[in-house]
């Protein structure tokens, strides 16, 4: 980001006041830009990245209110001083609501104007200086490219740390776009096979012989990601839990990540226990946003140097309400939404202020919730219906074992008997080939 001189608008129809306001700023550090018309300074308005403006409020063609008005529109982080030979205690109140900073009659009190322009330079300069600031903490606190300053987020770079030397595998969790991969590389990065290739293999539809490439690819000192582990088909799994039973053919490391809690789905037989063994060695949870939100302005400041470098822009600040916006955001993508936000807001940001607008521009669409279910009453044919069809199945499930039936439905044996001849069951579950009754 570079440093530039903050740019005030002057809107005047008379020019004796434009040479007043001339001569005060030389000496404030501002760059200035003058207009005897209201119209010719609007229209100009989106061309020209303006920190502050300094308008008289009554002029022949457009009213102060009115350009007012169409500033806080089209440009809402410029604050606004109104000129009045004719002070009236309605206006002034009117321009205040409007969002204008102060109110000025004429003839100008230099005095006060210098005061205002630096109470303003200054406030662009503490802004300046705290993106700055939040830049580099954020760099000196993060781990391999990860940010986190929060108590949560350190704690999993110190597991990070402690692990990446020793760890042969590891289970990272966590949602969609919380930074899993993020995690599994610095794990790569800071562990003895660092020079080692990182291969990464989407889980969702791998085909067994490129699988096995992957793996022969990573052997050898570098690490296999396995993205979303959960969603690997039973007999790539099965497949897996082999290659981990034999040490010369398993590479240095093999991380796998998931959004899904692996137990449950062991439990019900969706993924294989011994592989989930095997893997969850070590686990480490990477936390959502929302749970982070400490964190929000060291990324911003990450991202936004980041962007302005790449877009050729001097962004140097973030407003106060584009920080509001950012602050409040539901982030249900996490710190991969928050990055692509601000990647948009920072190619639609002019000057040198990344506003509220341009924040609010780029913000996903607002999700809808479906509306509530109403809820029907069941009958107890229904209800009966429901039961008898919910045991059928799980005692399919479990090959007739009505003790594992039983803890499945959350009843007791004996219970189970009753409603099994309730529901005219028993001479079925004498059919089910035999198993443990």
């Amino acid at each position: 980001m570079t440093s530039v001189d903050p740019v005030l608008l002057v809107i005047d129809d008379e020019p004796g006041t434009l040479a007043l306001v001339d001569r005060v700023v030389q000496s404030t550090g501002f760059k200035t830009i003058m207009h005897t018309s209201a119209r010719e300074a609007l229209d100009r308005l989106p061309l020209e990245p303006v920190d502050l403006a300094l308008i008289d409020l009554q002029m022949p063609e457009l009213g102060g209110l009115d350009v007012l008005r169409e500033i806080r529109r089209v440009q809402p982080q410029c604050g606004v001083i109104l000129m009045t030979a004719q002070a009236s205690c309605c206006s002034a109140l009117d321009a205040v609501k409007l969002g204008a900073l102060d109110y000025l009659t004429k003839p100008l009190d230099v005095g006060r104007l210098q005061h205002l322009l630096s109470e303003t330079r200054e406030e662009a300069r503490r802004r300046t200086e705290l993106l700055a600031a939040e830049n580099e903490t954020a760099h000196r606190l993060e781990l391999c490219g990860m940010i986190g300053r929060s108590a949560i987020m350190q704690q999993l770079f110190g597991l990070v740390r402690r692990i990446a030397p020793h760890a042969q595998t590891a289970l990272i969790t966590g949602e969609k776009g919380a930074g899993k991969e993020a995690v599994a590389r610095a794990i790569h990065d800071l562990g003895p096979g660092r020079g080692m290739p990182f291969v990464t293999v989407a889980c969702a539809d791998p085909v067994e012989r490129a699988f096995e490439y992957h793996v022969f690819e990573a052997a050898g000192g570098g690490t296999l990601f396995l993205e979303e582990v959960s969603a690997l088909r039973p007999q790539m799994q099965a497949g897996l839990v082999e290659i981990l039973e034999k040490p010369k053919s398993v590479p240095a490391r093999i991380i796998a990540s998931t959004r899904r809690d692996l137990r449950p789905e062991a439990e019900a037989g969706r993924f294989s226990g011994a592989l989930l063994y095997r893997l969850n060695i070590v686990q480490l949870h990477v936390p959502p946003l929302r749970e982070r939100r400490e964190d929000i302005p060291y990324l911003t400041a990450a991202f936004v140097k980041e962007f302005a470098g790449r877009f050729a822009k001097p962004l140097a600040e973030v407003s106060a309400g584009a920080e509001r916006v950012l602050m409040t955001g539901e982030w249900l993508g996490n710190v991969r939404e928050l990055r692509s936000v601000l990647e948009h807001a920072c190619t639609l940001a002019e000057g040198r202020v990344l506003t509220e607008r341009d924040v609010d521009a780029a913000m996903p669409p607002v999700r809808q919730m479906p509306p509530p279910l109403q809820p029907v009453p069941a009958s107890p044919l229904a209800l009966n219906a429901l039961e008898r069809e919910h045991i059928i199945r799980v005692l399919g499930e479990v090959r007739g074992n009505k003790r594992v039936a039983a803890q499945r439905l959350g009843i007791s044996r004996r219970t189970l008997y009753r409603r099994l001849e309730r529901h005219g069951l028993m001479t079925m579950t004498r059919a089910i080939p035999p198993a443990a009754q």
